[in-house]
Order: C-alpha cells, then structure tokens, then sequence
C-alpha cells in the first residue's frame, strides 16, 4: 500500500495511472520519419562535398523552398546568406573537417521571402566503421527570439553606455561650472575685505580671513583707514546669513562705516548711523542686520589710544605686554538694523608697546571641538592667547591660523581676524595699564 492512500481507494488509483499511461502512449506513437520530418528544429544531411542529401519539412518551410529544388541540387553553403557563406568556406567547413563536429555556430540563412533568418547550426561528420567520413549531418536551429534578445540587450547596453557619457559630460560640466563659480565667488569675497592693510608708524596691524565654504559668500568683514593725521579708524562685523544678499549688505555696510567715518568718526555715532541706514534699507519684510565694532586710534608719543564701540559683537581681546589677556567689554550693544533706535556703549583703552587688540568674528569662538562637539568658547580663547608669547599682531595672528586650521570641520562658519597692535622694545616690558 502507498503511504497516505487508504486501501479502499487502492483499485481506483491503479485505474487512472493506467488510463493515463495510455493517453500519453497513443500521443507519443510518432513515426521516426515524422519526428525527423516535424521536428521543431531544422535537420538536413549532406554529401561530404556538401550536396544536401536529406533536409526535413521544418527547414523546407524555413527556406521556402520545394524537397525536389534542393536534394541534390543544393550545397549547404548555397542556403547561407553571403556572409555566411563566406564564413562558411573559410572557418566553418575547415573546423568541421579538422574536429569532426562543430556545434552553436550563429549563421544567417536565406529564409522565404528573401528574409534573413538567424541560426545556430550544429554540424557532425558520421564515419564509416573504419573511420572514413561518410556525411555530414546538420541541425539548425531558430535563433530569431535570441537574436532580437541579444539585439534589445545591445540596445540597453548601449543606451547604459550613452546614459554613462551623458553623466559623465555632466559631471565634468559641473565640476567646470562649479570652478568658475568659486572663482567668481572668491573675486568677490575679496572684493569686500582690503587688499592689504596699510602701513601706520609706530602701530603695527595683522589680518587673516577663514572662507568656510568656498560655495558660499560669507558676510564677515574688517578695514583700517586713515581719517587725518594721526588718527586711523578701523571695524570688524557679521552680516547675517551667507550669499549674494549677505555680500550686498556687507558692501553696503562698509561704505557707510568709512563714509559715515569721515564725517564724525565718533565710535557710537557712526554705529548709530549704520544702525539707521540698515533698518531704513531692509525694514519691507526683508529684514538684514549684522554685528560690528568700529573704532578709532590716535597715537601719542609712547602709546596708542583707542575708542571703540559695538553693536552686538563678541568683546574685542587684548594681549598685554606682560602676558596677560582679557576681554575689553562692551555691554548692552545691540544688534545693528534691527530698531529703529539702539544704544550703544563705549569703551575706551591704551595700547603701550608690546600690547595687541584682537578682533574676531563669532566663526573662532563657536567652532566645534572634542567628541562631544562642544564650543569653543570665550574662555578657550582667552586662555589661548594667554599662553601665546606677546610678539604682536602678525605673530598672534600665525598662532591663531594654526588654531583654526586643527579645528578641522568643526569650524563651519567664516572667521576674520583683525590684530592691532604696538611694537614692543627690546626693553622690559611694562606692566598693564588699568581699564
């Protein structure tokens, strides 16, 4: 008994295996002649020479052609197309005769309709018992599904290949188009900052200026300018935002410092006036502001007076002689543009010789250090410059570069720097002034 089957149902399992052994027996009893004669490939046999000997219907109905126009009247070559033929004579009729068989070779024969129908034929010589070749027998079969197969993966292939050209070109146009860009963007940026300071007696001053993105135009920006004998205003600032809208105000910005500057260079004036022409500029639902110190230098006979005032900015760091460092405060400056009326706050100093005033954009104090990514902070660069020897504005200012460069991608904001500052004598130097 077969497991699974009750033995009740035993007799009428062995009836239907026995009536279907017989339905397929009846559709299988195909004469040889005919499954040679209606394979679903093509056969034929030929003369040595190649005279075709026997052919079947399917190759018959393939070629179009009668029985009677081909046995013994036709080569097999004759039923190839030019090309095939050609390849037929020079490779394939040569390998077949070396190896004795040849098989999977894609061919074109001439179908009816004078259409050119894709093969794959396979070819083997029958030998006599004692080895003498006798015929060739041959099998063809329909390649055309494989052909328009490989046809349409070509087609792919090459439309992948093209698409890859495309992006490519699109890639290298962008990378060309994107060079420009920052070629133009770093003209510009350029543009906003001085080309160079200038050179006053007895003070000496140090720049630098971090481009965070060489995409993007940032808003920082500083200057240092004469405004009569002996006296040399300078500022520092932040617009707010980054592009081409941030670089408007900062030209605008600068402008009015220097031009509002000549007129009245009073520190909290000139703010004031930079307060009134941003609010008035951008105050249609556009709003733009920025943060600025502006400040001006008299030099006596043994020191450098400073006023200064700001609007909004981080405090402005000295670096005494002695190698102190502290912050000049500045409490309650107000963002610039935002009211129509500010108060600003005034601070004055003096700078003896061997003393630097830092100023920096809020890009060095709000960079990104340690695993926790924490700020950088005031404190930090309090204690920085600190630990720096007090050698003067350029000197600060290398020590400071190297600072930012080894924040790495922590620094993700434009930074400028501004150092002023009076050479120190070979003398020791003199203790620092009270505030």
């Amino acid at each position: 008994m077969m497991c699974g089957v009750d033995e009740d149902q035993e007799p009428d399992r062995e009836s239907n295996v026995a009536a279907t052994d017989a339905a397929f027996t009846s559709l299988l009893e195909d004469s040889a002649e005919e499954l040679y004669e209606q394979a679903p490939c093509g056969y034929l046999s030929t003369l040595m020479d190649g005279t075709i000997a026997k052919i079947n219907t399917t190759l018959l109905e393939w070629l179009g052609l009668e029985r009677s126009a081909v046995v013994g009247r036709m080569c097999f070559s004759d039923l190839l197309t030019v090309g095939g033929k050609l390849y037929h004579e020079t490779h394939f009729a040569p390998m077949l005769q070396m190896k004795g068989e040849i098989s999977g070779i894609a061919l074109d024969i001439k179908a009816a309709g004078k259409q050119r129908m894709p093969v794959l034929v396979t070819s083997k010589v029958k030998t006599s018992d004692d080895g003498e070749p006798l015929l060739i027998r041959t099998t063809v079969f329909d390649a055309r599904d494989r052909r328009s197969y490989e046809r349409e993966l070509l087609r792919g292939r090459q439309a992948a290949e093209e698409a890859r050209r495309e992006a490519e070109e699109a890639r290298r146009q962008a990378e060309a188009d994107r060079e420009r860009l920052q070629e133009a963007l770093a003209v510009l940026q350029q543009s906003l900052l001085p080309a160079a300071l200038p050179a006053i007696p007895g003070l000496e001053a140090g720049s630098y200026y971090h481009t965070a993105s060489p995409d993007m135009l940032g808003g920082d920006f500083y200057d240092l300018f004469p405004l009569d004998a002996g006296r040399w205003a300078f500022f520092l600032g932040d617009v707010c935002g980054k592009g081409p809208q941030a670089a408007a105000v900062t030209s605008l910005t600068r402008y009015t410092l220097r031009a509002t500057a000549m007129h009245d260079p009073d520190p909290v004036n000139v703010l004031t006036t930079l307060n009134t022409v941003l609010h008035e500029r951008y105050s249609n639902g556009n709003p733009r502001y920025c943060t600025a110190i502006f400040g001006t230098l008299h030099a006596a006979s043994d020191r450098v007076e400073v006023r200064l005032a700001s609007g909004g900015h981080p405090s402005a760091l000295i670096q005494r002689a002695n190698g102190t460092a502290d912050y000049l405060p500045t409490p309650g400056g107000m963002l610039i543009g935002v009211l129509p009326h500010v108060q600003f706050t005034a601070a004055h100093t003096e700078l003896r010789p061997g003393d630097t005033l830092l100023l920096y954009t809020d890009g060095l104090t709000e960079a990104r250090i340690g695993p926790d990514r924490a700020l950088y902070g005031e404190d930090a660069l309090r204690a920085f410059t600190t630990n720096q020897p007090p050698a003067g504005p350029q000197a600060l200012i290398t020590a400071l570069t190297g600072l930012l460069t080894g924040f790495g991608d922590g620094l993700d904001d434009d930074t400028a720097l501004l150092a002023l500052g009076v050479p120190a004598p070979l003398s020791t130097p003199l203790p620092a002034p009270a505030e």
